[in-house]
C-alpha cells in the first residue's frame, strides 16, 4: 500500500494552543480572532466568554460556517444561553471546548473539507 500525503487546499493551519496564545501557521496571535481554512479575521471584540454577547457572532456568522467551533481558553467554559442562541436558530451548530481541543478539531474538520470556523477567546491582559 503506497501512502501519499494529502496537502490541504486551505491558507491556515492551527500549530498549536494554550489559554494565552495561538500560532497560526507562523504566526503567534494573542488577541481573539477569528479563523476559517481560508479566512483570518484578527481582534475579535471579546476576551472572555463572560464578555461573549450575541452581536460578537456576526463576524463569525458572515463566514458562511456550518459549525462553529469555540476556543474558551485554557479551560473549557460553556457560553451564556443567549450567545449559543445566536448560533443555534439558526441551524449552525457550535462546540465550546478549551483552546487546544479547538485548534486540534479545526485542524481535522477543516482537513475534510467542513465549513468550520473556530472562534478563539484570548485576554492579552491575562496574568499581567
Amino acid at each position: 500500500m503506497q501512502l501519499v500525503q494529502d496537502n490541504p487546499d486551505f491558507r491556515y493551519v492551527l500549530r498549536g494552543a494554550d489559554g494565552a496564545a495561538v500560532r497560526v501557521n507562523e504566526r503567534t496571535l494573542t488577541r481573539s480572532f477569528l479563523l476559517a481554512p481560508d479566512r483570518l479575521v484578527e481582534d475579535w471584540r471579546p476576551r472572555t466568554v463572560v464578555e461573549l454577547d450575541p452581536a460578537d457572532f456576526e463576524p463569525v456568522l458572515a463566514l458562511a460556517p456550518e459549525l462553529v467551533l469555540l476556543g474558551t481558553g485554557a479551560t473549557h467554559r460553556f457560553p451564556g444561553a443567549a450567545a449559543m442562541a445566536a448560533l443555534l436558530t439558526r441551524g449552525i451548530g457550535l462546540e465550546a471546548m478549551d483552546n487546544a481541543a479547538a485548534a486540534r478539531t479545526f485542524n481535522v474538520l477543516a482537513g475534510e473539507g467542513r465549513r468550520v470556523v473556530v472562534a478563539f477567546l484570548l485576554d492579552a491582559d491575562a496574568g499581567s
